[in-house]
């Protein structure tokens, strides 16, 4: 999936999907697009080099899917226990849709909106 499709994907998610470039004071992050429900995030990646997308993932599927799945690597700079790094190169485009609306699911029952 290229970026642009991915981008949509992500905004097509729900009213409550919203994007930032939250980073640009610092230089080697000032590309990467974050995207948030409720004000947390569920996926970022770096625009200038679109190649691992970080993704909210439960813990416990973690190991499963790293081992059934090549395109599971490292996530950018958070904790691997709740976090995967997905190779948007390789990765399936449905695996790639799936794990990102899982981890949207993820962030929004956590953080849901009271009120």
């Amino acid at each position: 999936m290229n970026i642009e499709d991915y981008r949509e994907y992500c905004l097509s998610l729900g009213d409550d999907v919203e994007e930032k470039l939250p980073f640009t004071a610092f230089k080697y992050a000032s590309g990467v697009l974050v995207f948030y429900v409720h004000g947390h995030m569920f996926s970022f990646f770096d625009c200038d080099n679109f190649s691992v997308i970080t993704l909210k993932c439960q813990p416990e599927r973690i190991d499963e899917l790293k081992a059934q799945y090549s395109c599971i690597v490292k996530p950018f700079n958070l904790s691997p226990k709740y976090w995967i790094g997905i190779d948007a190169h390789t990765a399936p485009d449905n695996l790639l849709r799936e794990l990102t609306r899982n981890s949207y699911e993820i962030v929004k029952s956590k953080y849901k909106k009271h009120g």
